[in-house]
């Protein structure tokens, strides 16, 4: 259920509506369930999961438990410490990574993920999502080649809250 108020997204839009994906995310039920429902949505030929920083980290791993596949962890930004790596978690060369995030309102994070892991050498046409929030009219991830198959849009989420009362 989404709450209510002024909200500024990473977009930097401000929302009358904020998904507040980490109530399910944290709440190991609810995310095996989201899990789960991204499962059929992955292609065969995927060979690692690169969850986005930070809504779609814990997604990626509980999903690469359900379908054995590995994880990468993919920042907003690589550290200037530690092993300085943009993916944390094992090599993306050579590799199709199917991206993994919570809720997409513009794809920016998506769009600079992918940009960025394709630097590395990773194969990324795809991305899956609990709640694609973005408008009917959004073309930037297409414009990316990166396709978009998502559990829950926004036209889901508001016809189950009418369909509620």
């Amino acid at each position: 259920m989404p709450v209510h108020g002024e909200f500024t997204l990473r977009s930097g839009q401000v929302a009358t509506e904020y998904f507040d994906k980490y109530l399910f995310e944290g709440d190991p039920q609810l995310i095996r369930r989201v899990a789960a429902g991204m499962q059929p949505l992955l292609p065969d030929d995927a060979e690692v999961l690169g969850g986005l920083e930070l809504g779609g980290v814990p997604i990626a791993a509980v999903l690469g438990q359900l379908v054995n596949l590995p994880t990468v962890f993919v920042r907003k930004e690589a550290k200037e410490y530690g092993t300085r790596k943009l993916a944390e978690g094992g090599s993306v060369e050579g590799r199709h990574v199917v991206l993994v995030e919570d809720v997409i309102t513009t794809g920016g994070a998506v769009i600079a993920g992918a940009e960025e892991l394709r630097r590395l050498g990773a194969r990324i046409d795809l991305v899956v999502c609990a709640i694609d929030r973005r408008p009917p009219e959004a073309t930037g991830l297409a414009d990316a080649g990166v396709e978009v198959r998502s559990v829950f849009t926004r036209a889901d989420l508001d016809r189950a809250r009418a369909a509620a009362g």
